[in-house]
C-alpha cells in the first residue's frame, strides 16, 4: 500500500529526515514514536505534500503511485489524509459547507455526480456520531471557539467523512484528557478496516493503549531505529528513549 524507500528531506536547508524506509500494508497500524526533534512531524508533512519541505533523495508510493509527483491535493484524492497537531480555525466556512465541498471534489476526480443534500446530511449524522459530536458543530465554522478536545474530534469526523485510504495522525492525542481521547481513540478504532491503514505519531503509550497499534517505530535523528510490535511502547514509557538510541 504505502512504500518509502530511502527517504531524505530537508527544511530551510537542514536535514530532517536521513534515510526513511517504511512498509505499510493494507489494513495496518503502524505507530511512530521518538524524541521531539526526531522528524516524525517532518515524515507526515513530506507525505502529506506540505510546503516548506524539499525530498533530496528517495521514493514514496502509494498503491504503485508516486507520490511525490503528486501535488498536496492530488495526494488527498489519492486517499492520503492528515490530522493536524494544531487545527486551523476557518472563520466564515461552516463545517457542514467545509466537508461538502470536499466530498464533492473527490467525488469530482472519480467522475461522480455531486452529493444530494439528503444524502450528505444522512452520512454526516452518522459521521458525527461516531465522534460523539452535537449536530450543532455543522453550523458552525470550522474549529471557531472549538476547545482542544474538539478540534481533534472534529479531525476524526473529517477522516470519517473522506473515508481515506492512509490516515496520519500527527499527535492527535496532544493535550486531550482521558475522556477525550477516549472519544478520539475509539473513532479512529470504529473507522479501522482491512482496507485502509493509519500511521499514529505520538509521544505517549497512552494513545497505544486505546489504538493498539500491529508495529511501533522509533524514530532517531532523521532514521527508524528500532521497530517491534505494541510491547515496544510499553517498554519506551518505563525506560524512556536512551536504552534505543543509544545501543
Amino acid at each position: 500500500m504505502l512504500k518509502i524507500k530511502d527517504l531524505y528531506a530537508t527544511i530551510d536547508g537542514k536535514e530532517i529526515l536521513k534515510g526513511i524506509n517504511l512498509t505499510i500494508n493494507e489494513g495496518e497500524v503502524h505507530a511512530i514514536m521518538g524524541p521531539n526533534g526526531a522528524g516524525k512531524s517532518t515524515l507526515s508533512a513530506v507525505i502529506a505534500g506540505k510546503d516548506g519541505y524539499q525530498v533530496t533523495h528517495g521514493e514514496v508510493f502509494l498503491d504503485n503511485k508516486n507520490v511525490l509527483e503528486m501535488s498536496p491535493e492530488e495526494r488527498s484524492w489519492a486517499g492520503i489524509f492528515l490530522s493536524f497537531q494544531y487545527p486551523v480555525e476557518i472563520p466564515g466556512v461552516s463545517n457542514v459547507n467545509f466537508m461538502k465541498a470536499a466530498i464533492n471534489e473527490h467525488r469530482k476526480q472519480e467522475n461522480l455526480p455531486p452529493i444530494s443534500a439528503a444524502e450528505f446530511l444522512k452520512m454526516m449524522r452518522k459521521k458525527m456520531a461516531v465522534v460523539k459530536m452535537d449536530n450543532s458543530f455543522s453550523s458552525r465554522g470550522v474549529n471557531v471557539g472549538f476547545s482542544g478536545g474538539e478540534k481533534k474530534r472534529n479531525e476524526i469526523f473529517q477522516l470519517a467523512m473522506l473515508e481515506p485510504r492512509l490516515s496520519i495522525l500527527d499527535e492527535t492525542d496532544s493535550g486531550l484528557d482521558v475522556d477525550a481521547l477516549r472519544i478520539v481513540a475509539n473513532g479512529v478504532n470504529t473507522l479501522r478496516s482491512p482496507k485502509n491503514s493509519f500511521i499514529v505519531i505520538t509521544h505517549y503509550q497512552r494513545l497505544l493503549d486505546y489504538i493498539v497499534p500491529d508495529f511501533v517505530h522509533v524514530l532517531s535523528n532523521g532514521k527508524i531505529v528500532k521497530t517491534a510490535g505494541k510491547e515496544l511502547a510499553t517498554e519506551i514509557e518505563k525506560k524512556g528513549y536512551d536504552w534505543i538510541i543509544n545501543q
